[in-house]
């Protein structure tokens, strides 16, 4: 089985959520025999196609950027190509050049996407889009959602339920480094016994400012780890807060970041808009046994943390009732354990890297099945 995955960004460019994800995706099926490749965009000169833990990642020239939507010109061949020869191509949503490099490379093999999120920010252009995207979407052969909450509240994938699944993302415990005992203390003595942790690129849907002005006139100790476009707008609402309470740290790497994870007493995470469908950083801190404090956006947020056992669940845009569930969890440290005991059982019951390799497995063998069984279609076409 050979499997594509076209996606805007991916390692060692870029290390964020949906690029972890597909590496997740990658290794957990790599190991039930499934061959694995990822078409990405680049901006590095060097674009020569390299291994990477089994699979292999290849990258053509990112040509510009419009409303955070990656073009290459270069990409629209070289899917044509590699597609043909694939079993199933897999895309990523929502990047609209993607849906267009689709029917422009006349992608004609079994197709599934994996929805990601809604597009929430760029309204005007929406409109504008959207008769593609209902083209793409009506054109694949399956659409999997990260999470029942997703799909009970997108109106996108409302219309594409008869060809929807849910598959909820999973994580690989072991492919995580382990800190040695001397990271760990230097970490110690950098951030204090006892913080609040956020993990992630800073965006505009992260509700970092909510969190900051919640932690305002409060001494408890936030660490925020990721860097941005909003950083340095993060930076200056903090010392205009006069946040003293607050560190941020920055890109770290994997053995920093599973340090922290370690060591923190809790997970924030306030994403506040529904552009945050999931939330992986959020899903490592139930990984490493923490408990969490998120907001209900009617999104996979809510799916991991489930309030009053793994954790808080707070209104979104609602900075007391932030304070109010850190105040809760800090001055309640047995209750704070018991959460996070229950994270990681939940974890482990739902969002292991083996159960999502599994679900696509199947869901590869399943499309190939399905197009063997009717035999192929016309190619794909605009128009």
């Amino acid at each position: 089985m050979r499997i594509l995955h076209f996606y805007k960004t991916y390692y060692p460019d870029s290390v964020g959520g949906i690029e972890q994800v597909i590496r997740q995706m990658c290794v957990g099926t790599g190991r039930l025999g499934v061959t694995n490749q990822v078409l990405s965009l680049s901006r590095k000169p060097d674009l020569q196609p390299f291994e990477f833990e089994g699979h292999m990642v290849h990258r053509v020239p990112q040509n510009f950027e419009l409303a955070s939507n990656a073009v290459s010109v270069q990409a629209i061949s070289e899917l044509a190509r590699m597609a043909r020869d694939a079993d199933v191509v897999h895309y990523h949503f929502p990047w609209p050049f993607m849906d267009l490099a689709h029917f422009m490379a006349r992608v004609n093999k079994p197709s599934v996407v994996t929805y990601h999120s809604d597009i929430v920010r760029q309204k005007a252009l929406l409109r504008f889009y959207q008769p593609l995207q209902h083209r793409f979407l009506q054109s694949v052969d399956a659409i999997v959602a990260t999470s029942p909450n997703y799909l009970g509240s997108s109106t996108v994938l409302d219309r594409y339920r008869d060809k929807t699944r849910v598959i909820t993302f999973g994580l690989d415990k072991t492919s995580y480094p382990e800190p040695d005992l001397a990271r760990l203390d230097q970490w110690r003595q950098k951030v204090g016994p006892k913080f609040f942790l956020f993990v992630g690129v800073l965006r505009y849907y992260k509700g970092l400012h909510i969190l900051l002005d919640a932690v305002a006139g409060t001494d408890y100790p936030v660490v925020i780890v990721g860097a941005g476009p909003i950083e340095q707008e993060l930076k200056t609402h903090a010392e205009r807060l006069g946040l003293k309470n607050v560190m941020f740290v920055g890109k770290v790497d994997e053995l920093d970041k599973v340090a922290l994870l370690k060591l923190c007493y809790a997970v924030a995470f306030p994403s506040h808009l529904r552009s945050e469908a999931f939330g992986i950083s959020l899903l490592e801190g139930a990984m490493f046994g923490k408990p969490m404090i998120s907001s209900e956006i009617g999104t996979g947020t809510t799916y991991i943390n489930i309030d009053r056992q793994t954790g808080l669940v707070v209104p979104p845009s609602d900075h007391e009732a932030l304070r109010e569930a850190m105040r809760t969890l800090w001055d309640d440290p047995a209750m704070a354990q018991e959460m996070g005991r229950r994270a990681e059982a939940r974890y482990w019951q739902l969002f292991t890297a083996e159960q999502m390799a599994d679900g696509y497995a199947s869901l590869y063998q399943e499309l190939v099945a399905r197009r063997e069984q009717v035999g192929l279609t016309p190619a794909t076409r605009m128009g």
